[in-house]
């Protein structure tokens, strides 16, 4: 004999459904944004540097090599590292190493990465000034010299709108090996930033741009809020003077881990250089 089923959970769901409360939804600010630097002001260490080392442990990458490009970048950052002449350089090479590689084997590396090797890298605090403004209605935008595939990875894991980041050529699905335009880098950023106002009816005075590099004060004097978060010397020294908003989420070790030459657009370089070599060699079935 079936026992008879209970009525009261059907009553109380029932009452509980109509009783609910909807909450306002949030009225979207279509004229304000935010920006936001990646390396060491979203995550600590370069992205594309940590893209190389998940390349590593899927054997595509050696250790050996990863310590040599950790090395070049201290001897490019030590030299001046960001001069017109290395610039130059980087813009010629920068990704002719995945000419042939497949954009969609790209996208699902750096996702598998990103969950394995990123995420955990992620600032807590920067994360949370992110989702002060998506939670005022404002949109969230990653500006990076990071390869855009990276970055729209980026963007999506945490839940941001989107992501400006260097382009690469591409060919039916399949990079050139060239770079559209130039590394989104320094005046370069400022440059996309303007355009994406353009397009989507921004209000520069009403947005808000974080870093933590000198590098990037022309994106962020371009905005009506300039925040340094983790920044290098020269950015405090600047947002001191300007009465920019600092914050510093750097204690003892990490601030020591941020302040290595894996930083900026430095690792951005070397880094994809570094991942670069390690997805030609996949490509094209070297060992």
């Amino acid at each position: 004999m079936r026992r008879r089923q209970d009525p009261q959970p059907q009553v109380a769901g029932e009452a509980a459904a109509q009783a609910a409360v909807t909450v306002a939804p949030v009225e979207p600010d279509l004229r304000a944004a935010a920006f936001f630097d990646v390396d060491n002001t979203m995550m600590r260490g370069a992205s594309i540097y940590h893209f190389a080392r998940g390349l590593a442990t899927r054997g595509l990458f050696t250790t050996s090599d990863l310590l040599k490009f950790a090395v070049g970048q201290a001897v490019f950052r030590l030299r001046g590292n960001e001069n017109p002449e290395h610039i130059a350089v980087a813009r010629e090479t920068a990704l002719a190493f995945v000419a042939g590689a497949k954009i969609d084997d790209v996208v699902r590396l750096g996702e598998e990465i990103y969950d394995e090797v990123m995420a955990d890298r992620i600032w807590g605090g920067t994360r949370a000034l992110a989702q002060s403004h998506l939670d005022a209605g404002q949109r969230v935008w990653l500006v990076t010299a990071t390869p855009i595939e990276l970055a729209r990875v980026i963007a999506q894991r945490l839940g941001l709108t989107g992501a400006l980041g260097t382009v690469a050529e591409t060919s039916n699905g399949v990079y050139t090996g060239r770079l559209v335009g130039d590394l989104l880098h320094g005046p370069a950023k400022a440059e996309a930033v303007r355009a994406l106002a353009r397009r989507e009816g921004l209000d520069l005075s009403r947005c808000a741009a974080y870093s933590d590099s000198a590098n990037d004060l022309p994106m962020l004097s371009l905005v009506g809020t300039a925040v340094a978060i983790n920044p290098d010397s020269e950015l405090r020294e600047h947002a001191r003077k300007h009465d920019w908003e600092i914050k510093d989420f750097r204690t003892g070790r990490k601030a020591t881990m941020t302040a290595l030459p894996i930083a900026a657009g430095v690792g951005a370089i070397a880094g994809s250089v570094a991942a670069g070599i390690a997805l030609r060699r996949h490509y094209r079935g070297r060992p």
